[in-house]
């Protein structure tokens, strides 16, 4: 998704929820619960991304070290990488 359009999420989810199939339905349902923070998510320019690249890496680590090193080390390791 390259255009912020948040703003359209409200129509989208009338059309979903007026769909034939159940899997539309329950994902549109799911949506509204927390509309607010998913049309927020559609809206803003900023992402998580750089969070998760950093988790993706710490857990990347932590299979590495399975029952090689204590979590005294791995955390040396995570902090002085």
């Amino acid at each position: 998704m390259t255009k912020l359009r948040g703003q359209d999420l409200p129509d989208w989810l009338g059309k979903a929820e007026a769909s034939t199939a159940p899997a539309i339905r329950s994902f549109a349902r799911g949506l509204r619960q927390d509309l607010a923070a998913v049309t927020a998510g559609l809206s803003m320019s900023w992402n998580s991304g750089p969070v998760e690249g950093h988790v993706n890496r710490v857990k990347r680590l932590k299979r590495q070290m399975y029952s090689r090193a204590s979590f005294d080390r791995l955390r040396h390791r995570i902090l002085h990488a």
